[in-house]
């Protein structure tokens, strides 16, 4: 049987200043100069001449961010921001008290008025970005004022924000409140950002050591203050800025020694901090510490379908298997550190780990109309409800419902999750070439070569399907690099330039790079030829699951949605099954994947993909049903069984569905003994 993918071996990364090429082939036709190539990384030689990258001293980044609005995406993804814009997400105004603009002290900031800490920069992340992405202008006015009672918030001594939290010295709030007067910048070029932040760092300056980033989530999470010093410093050049990154990094908790907190979100968003201190310090080490934080997490403790680990609250010696859930916000949280990992070092095993938690793990945390979410999602789990299931879930209380109302920092901070997967589709290179770096149907608008502005259309149904179509649009002849990504599950990439075959080297990985010079109406196909892997999880009982490229598959279970709260236009729902669950699958153990049959059976791709209903991929399987394998008494789905399990019932025909598109899922199935 296919072994899983063993996340706990250590790797290191290593990024070439040159970005050394594992073999060059021009395309079938194609002149010398329209060279295709395969490489590890993106080239860093060469510095991109349009938009703002990593300045000198810090270590050149392979890729780089586009302004937000320079990237406009469509299909499933455009269906998701949409549904967003008018689920809670984008009325949290009317849901939230802690996004009430009359009564919030991010706009009376000299008074105790509520909404002073987190929420509401959490929420304005996110919301602002979708407006900008969707050019929505009921959401980019909105966003406005708050972004407009920010900036009036600055004190002489250049701290921002409410009286409350000057008085406590506690930075966090800050810190998210910065990304959203970033994307702010990116988008409208307001002038008044770059001062703001010029004076608000100077004061952080002037804070004794001792009392900069003391504990709770500041001091955990100091990562995050880390990457809007470094932004500000490649837009203002301002050396002093370095200074107080290193204060920053050396203020942090130690992240670059071993994992320094176990809680769910806190290790999203601060494992990454060595390899951003790496960009100023240039010593792999750290990046290496990175990589080591997130192996030794997954190892322990995300032996599990999905992307995630377990930490339904925090991570718990003891608490490993499929049912112990992620929280929705450490989904989104560890999205942006592998969408930012992957600018940092220009390795795709950071992109392929962002789509694993985005196609398998955060649809399922909100309800297909994203109008609801809750607060843990876990590979395995067969009832939602809002009966406590401590302790085996960390928290007592209502945590698996669907409900708008509730969940509070997941509730706010699950705006952004969509909408920076969305930014980060395409980056720019250091050569003034361009990337497709998360593949969705998308266009994007950007400079490359000598200035030229272009835009490349990508056309797709990925994750679903297979095939991808990159149209350029130029307004005249330019030479410039385009580059592809290999997912690290694909063996066999096929490349076609107008209708030109282009040979790929068996087995290749990293970058597929086409430096030509290009012309209106040129067409790019890429080809991700998609098998049937089955990984064992042999930390957890050697469990099976079942994954078809990027997307992982789970049983499709019956669903009964009740409503029991809420109001008519934001109703709160309970899930329940209405069919079997407790099946183990029956695996071929000489050949995996001739256990199953891929249907494709939609012709159109359905704009919410995401449920029972509309899977646009279903995998035929033969299980069995496990008699001891039960409902615990809270609701809870019963521990998983250790493989292999003996069963005399009889073998069934079961349908897997994409785990994205399953509420209710087993995930992780035991393997029947043949």
């Amino acid at each position: 049987m296919h072994q899983g993918i063993d996340l706990g071996s250590a790797c290191v990364i290593l990024i070439t200043i040159a970005a050394a090429c594992m073999t060059t082939l021009p395309a079938h036709g194609a002149s010398a100069e329209e060279a295709v190539k395969v490489v590890q990384h993106p080239a860093t030689s060469s510095k991109n001449n349009h938009y703002a990258s990593n300045r000198s001293p810090l270590i050149p980044n392979p890729l780089i961010k586009l302004p937000v609005g320079s990237i406009r995406p469509e299909g499933w993804l455009r269906t998701q921001l949409e549904l967003e814009a008018e689920g809670f997400s984008g009325r949290l105004t009317e849901i939230s008290p802690w996004c009430n603009y009359e009564s919030n002290a991010w706009v009376d900031v000299n008074t105790s008025k509520p909404g002073g800490w987190e929420e509401m920069p959490y929420w304005l992340k996110g919301y602002a970005d979708l407006g900008y992405i969707l050019q929505d202008q009921r959401i980019i006015s909105e966003a406005q004022k708050w972004i407009d009672a920010i900036l009036a918030s600055q004190r002489p001594d250049g701290y921002f924000g409410p009286k409350e939290n000057w008085e406590k010295r506690d930075l966090w709030p800050n810190m998210i409140a910065l990304y959203a007067l970033r994307s702010h910048y990116e988008a409208t070029g307001d002038k008044r950002v770059l001062p703001f932040m010029t004076n608000y760092f100077k004061w952080q300056m002037t804070i004794p050591l001792e009392d900069f980033l003391p504990g709770s989530w500041q001091k955990v999470r100091g990562g995050d203050s880390l990457d809007s010093i470094y932004w500000l410093y490649n837009r203002t050049g301002d050396d002093w800025l370095l200074d107080l990154g290193r204060l920053t990094h050396e203020r942090t908790i130690d992240w670059s020694g071993t994992i320094a907190n176990w809680h769910g979100v806190n290790f999203c968003q601060g494992f990454r901090e060595p390899a951003q201190y790496y960009q100023q310090a240039k010593d792999p080490r750290y990046l290496n510490a990175t990589e080591r934080n997130y192996d030794k997490m997954m190892d322990l403790y995300g032996q599990v379908p999905g992307g995630m680990f377990g930490a339904d609250e925090n991570a718990r010696e003891g608490y490993t298997g499929p049912r112990q859930a992620a929280e929705t916000c450490s989904m989104t949280e560890i999205m942006y550190s592998h969408e930012m990992l992957t600018c940092i070092t220009g390795d795709p095993v950071w992109a392929d780990r962002c789509e694993d938690v985005a196609f398998n793990s955060l649809p399922a945390s909100m309800t297909p109309d994203l109008k609801g979410l809750h607060y843990l999602t876990a590979p395995n789990m067969i009832q939602l409800d809002g009966e406590s299931k401590s302790p085996m879930i960390q928290n007592g209380g209502d945590m698996l419902s669907f409900n708008p109302h509730s969940y509070r920092c997941c509730q706010h901070n699950a705006a952004f999750g969509w909408p920076y997967y969305a930014e980060h589709l395409w980056m720019a290179t250091q050569d003034n070439g361009l990337a497709a770096v998360l593949y969705a149907a998308s266009s994007v608008k950007a400079k490359v070569g000598d200035g030229t502005t272009v835009q490349f259309t990508e056309t797709t149904d990925y994750p679903f399907d297979e095939k991808i179509t990159f149209k350029l649009s130029t307004p005249k002849s330019v030479k410039f690099p385009f580059l592809m990504r290999i997912p690290g599950w694909c063996s066999e990439p096929k490349v076609s330039i107008n209708g030109k075959p282009v040979t790929i080297p068996a087995d290749a990985s990293g970058w597929i790079v086409i430096n030509r010079t290009w012309e209106d109406g040129d067409t790019v196909y890429l080809e991700l030829p998609m098998s049937i892997e089955v990984k064992v999880w042999e930390k957890n009982k050697n469990s099976v699951s079942v994954y078809r490229g990027p997307l992982a598959y789970s049983l499709k279970i019956g669903e009964r949605w009740e409503k029991y709260g809420g109001t008519d236009n934001w109703p709160a729902f309970e899930v329940f099954p209405t069919t079997p669950w407790n099946y183990g699958l029956i695996i071929d153990q000489a050949d995996p994947a001739a256990s199953f049959d891929v249907i494709k059976w939609r012709k159109k791709l359905a704009d919410q993909p995401f449920t029972p209903e509309n899977a646009p991929v279903t995998i035929i399987a033969k299980g069995k049903r496990i008699p001891e394998w039960k409902q615990e008494d809270n609701g809870l789905v019963g521990e998983i069984i250790q493989s292999p399990v003996k069963s005399d019932e009889l073998v069934e025909e079961i349908t897997l569905i994409p785990m994205g598109c399953a509420r209710l899922r087993i995930s992780a199935f035991p393997r029947i003994d043949n």
